[in-house]
């Protein structure tokens, strides 16, 4: 069996590089989001490389650990570990973002604002299964509620946002309307000594 199937860190690595490349090579939304997305379905096509420290579920709420943070601040790669039944509010994310299934499954409702001003369900439910990848921005769709698609499994997915996503200030939204802000750290962050995982033992 190669190196390669057995460490974690040259996919994540691998990955890493090629999205710098992306992103210094056009701040254009669209075409980033085309040339990011067959790289983050590359990633998730293979559930080898994540360790067991950052994909562990929590029994009350989901866990975001972060993997990478950019230097320059561009972009952040972040595990999302549900367990089962666990799921989020309707929220927004003020950047562009890719979701990658890698364990599990995952299910999303995308809202829009209806003539009242409340959030109403935009079109069906979507099913993300291992090896998918769908995409999150202000301009394509920024607000939607994400859960668990498993009532007795964890699931995990793959996050990939145009900032340092833990560190932003967001949104949560009840159904009539109402927003409260909210920054969502990482699980993680006492225990992050480096902005990469490809440092972690």
């Amino acid at each position: 069996m190669s190196t390669e199937t057995t460490t974690p860190a040259p996919r994540l690595q691998r990955f890493v590089q090629q999205l710098t490349q992306v992103v210094e090579r056009s701040a254009d939304e669209a075409a980033l989001l085309a040339d990011a997305r067959p790289l983050l379905q590359s990633l998730v096509a293979h559930d080898d490389w994540l360790p067991d420290a950052l994909a562990q579920p929590h029994p009350l709420h989901y866990q975001q650990f972060l993997l990478h943070a950019d230097p320059a601040g561009r972009f952040s790669v972040v595990s999302f570990v549900w367990g089962p039944g666990q799921g989020t509010p309707i929220h927004d994310h003020t950047v562009w973002g890719l979701i990658g299934m890698l364990r599990g499954a995952e299910e999303g409702q995308h809202f829009a604002r209806d003539a009242r001003g409340r959030w109403q369900p935009e079109g069906p439910a979507r099913r993300l299964l291992p090896g998918e990848v769908e995409a999150v921005s202000p301009t394509i769709g920024d607000v939607h509620r994400v859960r668990n698609a498993l009532p007795d499994q964890v699931s995990i997915s793959i996050h990939v946002y145009g900032a340092d996503i833990g560190k932003v200030q967001r949104h949560v939204f009840t159904e009539d309307g109402a927003a409260k802000p909210f920054v969502s750290g990482y699980a993680n962050a006492a225990r992050q000594e480096s902005s990469t995982l490809e440092k972690a033992p």
